[in-house]
């Protein structure tokens, strides 16, 4: 069993939350193992929930839509949540149970290691771009220890929205440029570095 198989296990014996009582299936995540492209939404949904796994509602045949266009598919990336259970109707996760479950989604992107980082909506844009706004900074990126962290609306944002849905499209264009970037600075990290002859 792999480490993140075992985290999934933890995951669905936690009852932190109230929430843990009203949740048909735990939402860990899923996706390869060592991707190099992590998508961190918000939170499961009423499909989700139901299903055990990320983005398979309406907002994820989207997601499934925008990771064509740039020739992926979701078994080549992994995606995961800020928080693992469904919030009673769908409501925006609440800051103790986004705290609660942080320890979660701290693990999986360690064990994961990914390149590329993209937040998907205003709560996982938080975690790693704390104090900005979503329609300020989506499609654009930061570097930190070596990881592209990239912020993205949610895709369920153009089905509230049509009109934020070009934006959303155009951005995920940009990610595969940027994860090449990621891939050549891993690349020269692990170069040797040759010693001067003089």
């Amino acid at each position: 069993m792999s480490a993140l198989s075992e985290l999934y296990q933890e995951i669905a014996l936690c009852q932190q939350c109230e929430i843990a009582k009203y949740r048909i299936k735990v939402v860990p995540g899923e996706g390869m193992e060592d991707a190099d492209l992590m998508f961190i939404g918000e939170a499961p949904g009423w499909h989700e929930d139901q299903q055990g796994r990320p983005f398979v509602g309406p907002a994820g045949l989207f997601l499934d839509e925008l990771l064509a266009s740039i020739n992926l598919k979701r078994e080549q990336v992994y995606i995961a949540n800020v928080i693992k259970c469904r919030p009673q109707g769908n409501r925006d996760p609440l800051p103790v149970e986004i705290l609660n479950c942080r320890q979660w989604l701290e693990r999986q992107i360690e064990l994961i290691s990914p390149k590329m980082i993209v937040t998907l909506g205003r709560y996982s844009m938080a975690m790693f771009f704390p104090g900005k706004s979503i329609s300020k900074i989506h499609g654009t990126d930061q570097r930190r220890d070596n990881v592209i962290y990239y912020a993205m609306y949610h895709p369920a944002a153009a089905l509230h929205q049509r009109s934020l849905r070009q934006a959303i499209e155009e951005d995920m264009l940009k990610i595969p440029s940027l994860l090449a970037q990621a891939e050549s600075i891993t690349e020269a990290k692990q170069q040797p570095q040759q010693l001067s002859m003089f």
